[in-house]
């Protein structure tokens, strides 16, 4: 039970990281470039996607790392940060394992799909508004 708590512990103390830096960065590129396009949200997937591959490949092949650093680090910072990270760290696996047909689903569905249910959820509202 200890070592569930502790994960969770991990996984806010990195999420609240992450999730401050996104926001530093949608400030700065606010101010640097303009709103007229979300260049601070594309500049944090790219980046949250090239950390997470960083990230996976480098404790993937270093045996014997403490997967408490993973997790804060993976599911934590870089869950705050972006998910945009995750979704492709998956979707690329998925591709790597030799499920193309799963990976193009995955990121097709997933894509489609969110958009799809983003504009559901507004459409809910303005009908009860």
């Amino acid at each position: 039970m200890v070592r569930i708590l502790t994960g969770f512990l991990i996984v806010f103390l990195g999420g609240g990281f992450g999730a401050a830096l996104r926001h530093g960065v949608n400030m700065a590129a606010a101010r640097l470039v303009g709103m007229s396009f979300p260049y601070g949200t594309m500049f944090i997937n790219v980046t949250g996607s090239l950390a997470m591959g960083l990230i996976a490949e480098y404790f993937a092949l270093k045996a014997g790392l403490h997967r408490g650093w993973l997790l804060f680090l993976t599911t934590g910072i870089l869950g705050g940060y972006t998910t945009f990270s995750t979704f492709s760290l998956e979707a690329a696996l998925l591709y790597e394992r030799g499920q193309i047909g799963g990976a193009a689903i995955y990121v097709l569905g997933s894509v489609v799909l969110a958009i799809g249910a983003l504009f559901a959820g507004m459409a809910i509202v303005r009908m009860l508004a």
